[in-house]
């Protein structure tokens, strides 16, 4: 994964103790300024850019996630495959293509474009708050999976069938169902109408 300035500046692995910035957004997604990540989490959240990336393989199943449980926010609970905040000024694609080769160790294929949507949803456990106009990608993953015990505790591909199965027994993050629906249209579209999204 090339070392780009934002990552270079922000990484966790690059040794700095500089905080890590968001990009503060309008309702239209046009950028008004920065925040510190943990204070834009604070209620009532600063509205903020974020990305949500589903990725699904070769038989239309999709690739879910369990937060890692020393994450301070949502630990510990399963969510789509990959989901983070752009640095300000890095592209939506590119923070999505690039966190999920952080967390999960593989490059998506075919990742498209999936819309956005905007949501307010706190988090009952963490008293955060997730403030965010969320950009959508979906794609394939078609390598095996290396993830990163830091960032992430276990993985799962399911079927439609297997999701419904899994939502109604473990916990979920409290934005999983907003994002999906939205990027549904785009779902569907790659994996085609036989898969049941």
């Amino acid at each position: 994964m090339p070392i780009t300035p934002a990552t270079a500046t922000n990484s966790p692995s690059s040794g700095t103790a500089e905080p890590i910035l968001l990009e503060l957004v309008d309702e239209d997604g046009v950028t008004v300024g920065t925040a510190e990540k943990l204070s834009a989490h604070q209620p009532p959240g600063k509205l903020h850019r974020a990305f949500s990336v589903f990725l699904f393989d070769e038989r239309g199943r999709l690739l879910l996630q369990q937060r890692a449980l020393g994450k301070y926010h949502s630990p510990g609970v399963w969510s789509n495959t990959c989901c983070g905040h752009p640095y300000p000024g890095e592209a939506p694609f590119a923070a999505a293509a690039r966190r999920t080769y952080e967390e999960l160790g593989v490059s998506p294929s075919l990742m498209a474009e999936a819309g956005t949507v905007r949501y307010n949803h706190p988090d009952p456990a963490s008293g955060l708050v997730e403030q965010e106009f969320n950009h959508l990608f979906v794609g394939m993953v078609q390598s095996p999976v290396r993830p990163d015990g830091n960032e992430v505790a276990a993985t799962a591909f399911v079927t439609p069938e297997d999701l419904a199965e899994r939502h109604a027994r473990d916990t979920f993050s409290a934005w999983f169902m907003t994002v999906l629906d939205a990027a549904r249209p785009a779902v569907r579209e790659l994996t085609g109408p036989s898969a049941g999204w």
